[in-house]
């Protein structure tokens, strides 16, 4: 079988030893005769494997106990509206940091059922970093401050998060698990499964618990997340291939020596990168150092041809997922946990020679 190296930006790369195992526990889950994609999510067998996604969340976050996990339809999109009509009660604004793509699709939703302040925007500049300490405008009355940790698309990261007097909500959809975060800063994490976690359909959300009560008695029951605590991801049949695979990357994470341990291993990955980008004069980031993405490589041709060339020559040479997105073109490399550094390597020596025949 070749595999081949897969950049996408999600759905993304899993570990090689999670599809492994879920290849051979298809037709038969430990021992029950059939799949998990059959099993009732009422079961026992199935309590067990949430259970174990959950306590696995739990160990690498290192989650205090007054905050819930949940595991929700919609990915990170959902929660684009779920936050809002949870956290922001009536008559109340909320604070936007505008960073990029996904930091807009939230203000967009955001704005549909309330007042949205954009208390900082990177747009007049390109979306080339995320702002410096005191530039954010916070309004004194804001009930949260939304930001983006790390911008997919644009390749933008938050290498510190914001100091804010009210509660900070964060969308860590492409970097939950490849950074250490504090958890108790936050009153709300997000994130689409399918850069990190397992495969796309299911979204994380992690959530202090006193929060959840906050919801106004108009919002649908649904879209409540007191009504997702009170049944344990369970109000509705969840996605349950996608909890499993959950539960089986955050065992091989565990095996890999947790977050701290694959940080440093993303480090050195995107410093490969990076510095093939900096020592070049045909290969360039648009991004500020001190903003750069270590999950997310992007960067430039000199032309939109020779950006296509480089796509299809990497194509054959065993690589995919390059193509920037549709909406900011160029060239992406997404190096989440399961793209091994060997294949990093493989990425900078094409690069190497590529401007060597093209620069």
């Amino acid at each position: 079988m070749a595999r081949i190296h897969n950049f996408s930006s999600g759905p993304a790369a899993l570990p090689l030893a999670v599809l492994e195992q879920a290849q051979a526990e298809l037709l038969d889950m430990s021992g029950s005769g059939m799949s998990v994609m059959e099993m009732s999510h009422r079961s026992r067998e199935f309590q067990s494997i949430l259970d174990g996604a959950e306590s696995g969340i739990r160990r690498l976050m290192r989650i205090p106990e007054d905050y819930a996990v949940l595991f929700l339809h919609g990915g990170a999109s959902l929660q684009f509206a779920m936050v809002p009509m949870n956290l922001r009660r009536p008559g109340r604004s909320a604070d936007y940091v505008d960073t990029g793509s996904w930091s807009r699709k939230a203000i967009k939703e955001g704005d549909v059922t309330g007042s949205v302040h954009v208390a900082w925007s990177g747009k007049s500049e390109g979306y080339s970093r995320t702002p410096k300490p005191g530039e954010l405008k916070l309004m004194p009355d804001a009930e949260y401050v939304h930001i983006c940790s790390n911008e997919t698309i644009g390749g933008v990261r938050w290498k510190d998060f914001p100091e804010v007097a009210t509660t900070l909500v964060a969308d860590i959809s492409s970097d939950i698990l490849s950074r250490t975060i504090d958890v108790g800063r936050f009153g709300l994490l997000y994130a689409g499964a399918q850069k990190n976690l397992g495969p796309s359909g299911i979204g994380l959300v992690v959530i202090r618990k006193d929060l959840a009560q906050r919801a106004p008695e108009s919002v649908p029951i649904f879209f409540r997340y007191s009504t997702h605590i009170a049944d344990g991801s369970l109000y509705n049949t969840p996605n349950t291939w996608g909890v499993y695979l959950i539960q089986r990357t955050c065992a091989w994470a565990e095996s890999m020596g947790g977050v701290e341990a694959l940080e440093k291993i993303n480090k050195k990955k995107a410093a490969m990168l990076y510095a093939m980008i900096d020592r070049s004069g045909f290969f360039r980031s648009h991004v500020e150092r001190e903003s750069r993405s270590i999950t997310n490589i992007v960067w430039r041709l000199p032309s939109e041809a020779l950006e296509e060339k480089f796509v299809a020559e990497a194509k054959l040479a065993g690589m995919v997922g390059l193509k920037g997105h549709r909406s900011v073109g160029g060239i992406r490399a997404s190096i989440y946990n399961a793209i091994s550094q060997e294949a990093v390597q493989v990425l900078a020596s094409f690069m190497e020679e590529f401007e060597r025949t093209n620069g």
